[in-house]
């Protein structure tokens, strides 16, 4: 017979899993070997200032408008992650970038890379029995279902993973 006391220790094993396996996804896609390809620092790398902050015909956004709505989206998920209300971000869901400048795309970049930093101790702090609940959202009071602390992050990675491609594109439409 298997006592509690097992039991437990297996779903701990289990669930701190969770905060290694969300950190190791994160760190992949970020500035590890992806196997889909290049990862997201790598990208933005290649991006030089005058491509950041270009609009080719057709583009909604340029470069340096998708590296901050990245950044607000992180920050947003951190935000939900330490227990806030679900919303828009605080600096808004596309903040503008204003006059381009080169300082500020670095800073943008930089901000990038900090915000992902913080995100990760985030994760790694988080109480492993807390990966399974879910997050807290209004929209999902009535019905009792939602979005789990876990699923919060994975949805992040596939943000970052679908915006660093859009850049990608966009500094190859850019420069040729």
């Amino acid at each position: 017979m298997i006592s509690l006391e097992q039991i437990s220790k297996t779903i701990s094993f289990i669930v701190m899993n969770t905060t290694d396996k969300l950190n190791a996804q994160l760190t992949q896609i970020l500035s590890g070997d992806p196997w889909y390809g290049t990862n997201v620092y790598d990208i933005l790398a290649q991006v030089s200032f005058e491509a950041a902050y270009e609009k080719p015909p057709g583009s909604v956004h340029n470069i340096a408008e998708i590296v901050l709505h990245m950044i607000a989206w992180t920050e947003e998920v951190m935000d939900r992650m330490n227990g806030l209300t679900a919303g828009v971000p605080t600096s808004g869901d596309w903040p503008e970038t204003g006059a381009p400048d080169e300082q500020k795309w670095q800073n943008y970049v930089n901000d990038l890379k900090l915000v992902n930093v913080n995100l990760q101790g985030v994760i790694q702090n988080f109480p492993p029995e807390q990966w399974d609940e879910p997050i807290n959202d209004e929209r999902n009071r009535e019905s009792g279902t939602g979005v789990s602390y876990e699923a919060l992050i994975e949805g992040l990675i596939q943000h970052h993973i679908y915006h660093s491609g859009q850049i990608a594109i966009l500094n190859r439409i850019i420069n040729g």
